[in-house]
């Protein structure tokens, strides 16, 4: 039997079977407006995530990073470019699930503002849609990979301060 190394919610290692694998491919969005960046809290972990999740069957990439974001956060956007993609092999403890996803990072806009209240939020991982400062952000405060991204974000020309 073949097993696969995956990295779960928590950090930790979790050799899974390769046959107990769920192909997932993900949609995330990395949203900015005035030096913050749209944020959730994963459920499971409590670090920061950004908005998105799976794809259905029937939907396209950028079809699921609207509909993540709105479940999650209650905003509208508008997709931009790619701005990073990433194969991972994760554990998602809390269902004893393993994936191999493809992971889809957007740059994306803003259309609307106003983030729903935290009790409005119906979504199995993700909580506490929040605006926060990128200068108060530290790669340790994320859920992989988001810290990843965000790091990559931080070089960007256009999200360095001053």
């Amino acid at each position: 039997m073949s097993l696969i190394e995956c990295e779960s919610i928590y950090g930790n290692t979790k050799w899974v079977p390769k046959d107990q694998l769920v192909f997932r491919p993900a949609a995330y969005a990395v949203v900015l407006r005035d030096g913050k960046l749209l944020l959730v809290t994963a459920r499971h972990g409590g670090k920061y995530a950004l908005p998105g999740g799976g794809v259905d069957i029937d939907e396209r990439l950028q079809d699921t990073l609207k509909r993540e974001v709105r479940e999650e956060t209650g905003i509208e956007i508008e997709e931009g470019r790619l701005l990073h993609f990433e194969e991972s092999f994760f554990y998602y403890d809390p269902l004893d699930e393993a994936f191999h996803g493809l992971l889809f990072f957007f740059l994306c806009k803003p259309r609307t503002f106003d983030l729903l209240e935290d009790d409005q939020v119906d979504d199995l991982e993700a909580e506490k849609p929040r605006w926060v400062e990128m200068s108060a952000l530290t790669e340790n405060d994320f859920q992989s990979p988001a810290g990843r991204v965000f790091q990559m974000l931080k070089d960007l020309p256009s999200c360095r301060a001053g």
